[in-house]
């Protein structure tokens, strides 16, 4: 498939790109960062500007959206929510233009309602919760969700929006440790997170699954960055909060489950494996 990548210069979009090409697929990276990779596989642009995210996806047969500014406190709260919800819009409009069988993007666990300095409604948090943006980087990633069930109701392009967890890499796990004798460290997502090799394979899952319309999943790993059980660190940090369900060990509070019906998305990866 010819599929065009937003965003691929980034820390996830790197993965994307490789794991992508190494399935056999024609893939072009759009970024306004270079990945150094060969003639026409990577152009450089900015995709608040219409006219070049139109000419750049032209073509395409599946869009995969990564690009935005990746997190709160990097830009300005005005810059960020600007230049998200622009570029989201002008990427959407061109992929539905081009025709493209698909749209695959990254929304983002922090509709959910991160940092979790206000107790959750309820753990774990699944689709069901109605969003809570706490920071116009999150409000923006609500938006987009919201522009893709529009496009897609206009257009019948399907839309899958993945709300992915706190992505890392297999160097970031060294870090884990610092946070297995304070819960509150990572109490502002649940003590979530998501190997960016899940994060790659969700994103293939997403365009080679049966999906209609706008569809939003939760997106990490299957257990959490402690080594407590998941049971104990709510009724310690969060004892008010009720509980969904009964939760396993130390499964993820950042539930899955649709995402496993939906996509047959089963995270391989854990921090255990590089963590002893």
């Amino acid at each position: 498939m010819k599929i065009v990548v937003t965003g691929g210069s980034g820390k996830t979009g790197r993965w994307v790109v490789r794991d992508l090409r190494e399935r056999g697929h024609d893939v072009r990276n759009i970024d306004w960062t270079h990945d150094g990779s060969g003639h026409g596989l990577c152009l450089v642009a900015d995709l608040t500007d219409p006219g070049q995210t139109q000419e750049l996806t032209t073509g395409a047969d599946v869009v995969v959206h990564l690009a935005a500014i990746p997190a709160p406190g990097i830009r300005s709260e005005a810059e960020t929510f600007r230049i998200n919800t622009v570029s989201t819009f002008n990427v959407f409009a061109a992929a539905v233009a081009a025709s493209v069988e698909r749209v695959v993007w990254a929304s983002s666990e922090t509709v959910l309602g991160l940092p979790f300095d206000r107790p959750p409604l309820f753990a774990p948090i699944d689709e069901t919760i109605d969003p809570r943006p706490e920071s116009s980087y999150a409000l923006s990633k609500l938006v987009g969700e919201e522009m893709a069930a529009q496009f897609s109701r206009r257009t019948n392009v399907p839309f899958v929006g993945l709300r992915f967890s706190n992505i890392m890499e297999p160097d970031d796990y060294e870090q884990f440790p610092g946070f297995w004798d304070d819960p509150l460290l990572r109490k502002w997502n649940l003590w979530g997170y998501v190997d960016v090799r899940d994060v790659a394979d969700a994103i293939h899952l997403g365009f080679e699954s049966d999906i209609e319309g706008a569809e939003v999943f939760v997106v990490a790993a299957a257990d959490t960055v402690m080594t407590r059980d998941s049971a104990d660190l709510m009724a310690e940090v969060y004892p008010d909060v009720p509980m969904k369900r009964q939760v396993e060990g130390r499964e993820t509070l950042l539930a899955i489950d649709r995402a496993r019906e939906m996509l047959e998305y089963e995270p391989k990866h854990s921090w255990k494996d590089h963590v002893s």
